[in-house]
């Protein structure tokens, strides 16, 4: 049976408040200074912070002047606090006022040494050089940076402080000036460094340094990303005022994400947990891996002539090594195609992931055909007891036996002894050219949960399959971020620690990583709710959700769809009460009255029409929850072409 499109509905003008507003030109002198872009807020430094370490050294006293006066310096020049301490000199910083401070062997343990490039959120960024005892950080009082870089986002790596005790966080608006002299507003809050969401941290550090010694109680850092004005070439940014002598918010770093110019996102998965890793098939000791080598299986959707690939160590608490990495095109099983193109990152065959940092490969010449089936071999010479993977592969991918070395330049595929159905540590592959690329974030449906393993029945392959066959119109990849027991509102994965639950932190937690920080995305696909409205979360919690990803993400400039949710009946704990707040939010996403781009409909293409709360038994899995093939088809090729182009 094939299924009618979706109903849809069109959104009325689309709203450009949440998107930055860039203010006329003004004369390069006239650009505010700190007093003068916050009147309300304090111009002079906080007082009051006691602990040994609370004033800076005198040297960049010139720099730092410079910046409160409104001459942009670089923010280095800028630091104005000791945040990192030795262990054995704990009074040598004092990041909180009240003496307490990060250690610099946890730092150190996780990968993050003083001057060490992160990647969060695909923008490149720097740990300060400072060693531990000097500088490393500004707080935040309206001091006027020096930044120079084109594109959409703007990235800092914070943290929020409260003398002595954990505190709600710090944060507030501040200035970007652009080199034509116009300027645009962002808001920057960072969540509290001892306090604040775990599932939303760049990195968390097991203890933090006090004057009495070590505590141990994780330390937060985070990477917060706002938006620029669209196509913009940045000079340099005001930071918020001071928020008073409650909090303080530090900068670290900070850098302009580029554009993914020439770019498409071709495959994609999401992070969506840390379990621990049982692994040396064919022979392996069973224990974990150790010098062996993943070779992982995806499909890829649009094609292109060069090709890269995106690795991730989310949730992590220390680095990640990859001694080597190929890529080819697959020919059978684990056999590849051709001989395997080996990956350099830096111009260096292997690489080191910083705990919560991501990596990008280099580019490689290869022909990706559009549909193909890639392979991408990723030699660990370990041990790894824990990986950062997408659970829920839907897909045959394998492994060479433990102890059995680097097999990433094999083209037969004999060493692979072993099998695995996640995909650890890959998150993207990219390939050049292409009009950019769609994302799917979603739930179990999405993620092919219940589909014919190894076939790339997900919906989202045929929503790729029809865009690829299309005659007319942009021939967007398709990236498929779906995540089996996501929710929208609350987190299953607590976003630190190694865990067997694998449902990932909430929609609304992994946006950034998930979807605004993909290569070349324009538009997403939003179909999440079931499992929240199944767990007890309310109808209003669950709308407030898609309404803020909603915003967040069209005021990144993505077109915005959303789908309703399907009915559940029949499954394990799918009540009446349940189908009621199912029922509340399908009310309000048909009525989005702007919120969303457009709607699709995937309840009315789903549902039986003689029991609605219910699957069409045709489309059923057989769990009830979950659509089979027939219905993830139906899915896909329900969705209107057309609505998917900003």
């Amino acid at each position: 049976m094939t299924a009618a499109p979706a109903p849809v509905r069109e959104a009325g003008p689309r709203p450009t408040a949440s998107q930055p507003v860039r203010s006329p030109a003004v004369a390069p002198s006239a650009l505010p200074g700190a007093g003068q872009a916050h009147p309300a807020g304090p111009t002079a430094a906080p007082t009051g912070r006691a602990g040994p370490a609370a004033a800076a050294p005198a040297v960049g006293e010139a720099a730092r002047a410079a910046g409160r006066a409104g001459r942009p310096a670089p923010l280095e020049r800028l630091f104005d606090n000791v945040g990192t301490s030795d262990d054995t000199d704990p009074a040598a910083a004092d990041l909180d006022g009240a003496g307490n401070s990060l250690s610099a062997r946890d730092l150190a343990a996780a990968g993050w040494t003083p001057g060490r490039a992160l990647t969060l959120d695909a923008t490149r960024l720097e740990w300060p050089r400072s060693a531990p005892g000097r500088p490393d950080n500004v707080r935040a009082n309206g001091q006027h940076v020096a930044l120079s870089g084109t594109g959409d986002t703007l990235t800092f790596l914070v943290t929020g402080s409260s003398p002595g005790r954990v505190g709600p966080g710090a944060g507030g608006p501040g200035t970007v000036h652009y080199r034509d002299g116009s300027r645009s507003t962002y808001t920057l809050t960072a969540p509290d460094w001892r306090g604040g969401p775990l599932a939303t941290k760049a990195v968390a550090l097991p203890h933090h340094n006090t004057p009495s010694g070590q505590r141990r109680e994780t330390a937060r850092l985070y990477a917060v990303s706002v938006p620029l004005a669209r196509g913009g070439a940045v000079a340099s940014l005001t930071l918020p005022a001071d928020p008073g002598p409650d909090a303080d918010l530090h900068v670290f770093a900070l850098a302009v994400r580029p554009p993914a110019t020439g770019w498409s996102g071709t495959w994609a998965a999401s992070t969506s947990g840390l379990p621990p890793v049982a692994g040396g098939g064919g022979g392996g000791t069973g224990e974990g891996w150790h010098d062996q080598t993943l070779r992982l299986v995806v499909r890829a959707s649009v094609g292109g002539p060069r090709a890269r690939i995106r690795l991730a160590n989310t949730f992590a608490a220390a680095p990640a090594d990859i001694a080597h990495a190929s890529v080819a095109v697959r020919g059978a099983d684990a056999a590849a195609a051709a001989d395997p193109v080996p990956l350099t990152f830096d111009g260096r065959p292997g690489t080191r992931i910083p705990a919560g940092a991501q990596a990008v490969s280099d580019p490689v010449v290869l022909t990706v055909a559009r549909g193909a089936d890639l392979l991408v071999s990723l030699h660990l010479p370990g041990p790894v007891d824990a990986a950062p993977a997408h659970a829920h592969a839907a897909q045959r991918s394998y492994l060479s036996p433990a102890g059995s070395g680097d097999h990433t330049g094999d083209r037969d595929g004999r060493a692979f002894a072993g099998t695995l159905t996640t995909w650890p540590y890959l998150t993207g592959v990219d390939v050049a050219g292409g009009p950019g690329a769609v994302v799917a974030l979603g739930d179990s449906i999405t993620d092919g949960e219940r589909s014919t393993p190894g076939a790339n029945q997900r919906w989202p392959d045929v929503l790729a399959r029809r865009l690829l066959s299309r005659p007319h119109g942009p021939r967007y990849g398709v990236l498929n971020q779906g995540i089996a027991a996501n929710r929208v509102v609350t987190d299953r994965y607590p976003g630190d620690g190694v865990s067997g639950d694998v449902g990932g932190v909430s929609a609304q937690h992994r946006l950034e990583r998930d979807v605004l920080a993909q290569t070349g995305v324009r538009t997403v696909i939003v179909f999440e709710g079931v499992n929240d409205v199944r767990s007890g979360t309310s109808a209003d919690a669950v709308i407030a959700g898609l309404r803020a990803i909603a915003d967040r993400a069209r005021g990144r400039g993505l077109r915005v769809l959303a789908a309703t949710i399907a009915p559940c009946a029949g499954f394990p704990g799918c009540t009446p009460e349940v189908d009621a707040r199912r029922a509340a939010v399908n009310a309000f996403v048909r009525e989005h009255r702007g919120t969303f781009d457009a709607v699709v409909d995937f309840d009315a293409v789903l549902r039986d029409p003689d029991q609605p709360e219910r699957l069409l038994p045709a489309y059923d899995s057989g769990d009830h929850l979950h659509p089979g093939d027939a219905g993830l088809r139906a899915l896909g090729d329900a969705v209107d072409l057309r609505l998917l182009t900003p």
